[in-house]
């Protein structure tokens, strides 16, 4: 299998030259199992951290063109594939905004969302037909919900009382397993002489397309996940959910039940949220990531395994994968096992039929784990190689 990479380069301390390309087994396997090789680079960008395929079209086949965040240059570059290893740039970049570090392409490969983490600017681009990105179109602040302007925030209609939840779960786990209950009813302490409300950033860091043309963003900055509809030249805002206050939500992943789960970078927790009959959407539960998650720790990306029984986080810091499993309708996840990821910094990963493979940002390298069918829990590494400071994996044909 063969799979891009996105990376760091040197404008951001990285070891990258560009998008890379990694093979799991040989080329044309349709499996990841095999023994990973770095194959080098297929094309020279700065600091393309973040990479994303044009779904396909009538004169584009998918994953002939790959998109690219240009994180500290603050542009999107499209790339065109011209040959197994080979991409060249397709147009020009587009500007963006400040650290801008993820792109996301509509299912009808019309437009692509790109979201910033540096000054939390969401974008929306069009995309021609033949796949080059133009007409950079910035959305509508996000409104931090505990700032001062938050009476101006849009409602998060169908939010539940984290505080009472919080109590009543803790009741109801017992000693035994009630450090397992987030802290959201547990008063917060500020150092002395510090100001509670201090200011606070707004931090785009994803965008997700659902089912029915909504579109949902994460803002870590702000706790909170907003929704959106395409008005054809700009996102039309519909709804904002907000998350506990530190939170922290980064990425998203939409589950086949028709839930959405949000993995926390900051306090390393996994929440649920479900639409509503009227179509509004509401936070219906959460949990830790797990018992044996570090203070400092912060958690990357959120994948689900194929048949979407089980959900895995990678946490940084003490480098870790946790698994949760999939309860009831979909509306619960549960902690199963948080294990070594085998790398240093895992920055990102993706599951390919029983494998795990890991990007560790600060150890060079990407390792492949396979994952017991039974528990969901990744095992011991399979396979590891070389690969310069990597933070994002793509699989293509």
């Amino acid at each position: 299998m063969r799979l891009l990479l996105g990376g760091y380069t040197a404008d951001m301390d990285g070891r990258a030259s560009g998008l890379g390309m990694l093979l799991a087994g040989a080329p044309d396997e349709t499996s990841a199992g095999g023994a990973l090789a770095f194959a080098g680079d297929v094309a020279t960008a700065d600091s393309p951290s973040w990479l994303a395929p044009h779904p396909g079209s009538l004169t584009l086949t998918p994953g002939d063109v790959v998109y690219a965040a240009l994180e500290n240059r603050r542009q999107v570059q499209a790339f065109r594939r011209t040959g197994e290893a080979k991409f060249v740039p397709l147009g020009a970049a587009v500007p963006a905004g400040e650290a801008v570090c993820h792109v996301a392409v509509s299912p009808d490969g019309r437009f692509l969302i790109a979201s910033c983490w540096g000054d939390g600017r969401v974008i929306r681009m069009d995309l021609d037909a033949a796949g080059r990105p133009s007409s950079p179109v910035t959305t509508a602040a996000t409104v931090d919900p505990y700032g001062p302007d938050a009476a101006s925030a849009p409602s998060s209609a169908g939010d539940i009382d984290l505080v009472a939840a919080a109590r009543a779960l803790r009741e109801a786990a017992g000693d035994e397993y009630a450090h397992l209950v987030p802290d959201h009813d547990v008063a917060e302490e500020t150092e002395p002489g510090a100001e509670a409300d201090a200011a606070r950033p707004s931090r785009a860091h994803q965008a997700v397309f659902l089912p029915g043309g909504l579109i949902a963003t994460t803002d870590l900055g702000y706790d909170v996940v907003r929704f959106w509809r395409d008005g054809g030249s700009g996102l039309r805002p519909v709804q904002q959910v907000t998350l506990p206050k530190g939170s922290g939500p980064r990425h998203m992943v939409w589950h086949p039940s028709g839930h959405l789960y949000v993995v926390t970078e900051l306090s390393c927790e996994l929440f649920v949220l479900a639409p509503s009959v009227d179509g509004t959407w509401r936070l219906v539960g959460g949990t830790p990531l797990g018992a044996g998650t570090l203070p400092g720790d912060s958690a990357a990306e959120l994948a689900l395994s194929r048949d979407g029984e089980f959900a895995y986080a990678g946490v940084r810091g003490s480098n870790t994968l946790a698994t949760l499993r999939v309860r009831g309708a979909g509306d619960e996840v549960a902690p199963v096992a948080l294990v070594d990821a085998g790398v240093d910094w895992p920055r990102h990963h993706v599951v390919v039929r029983d494998i795990l493979l890991v990007a560790g940002q600060l150890s060079d390298e990407v390792a492949s784990l396979t994952l017991d069918l039974r528990t969901g829990a990744p095992g011991r590494v399979r396979h590891r190689s070389d690969a310069p400071s990597p933070t994002c994996l793509l699989p293509i044909r």
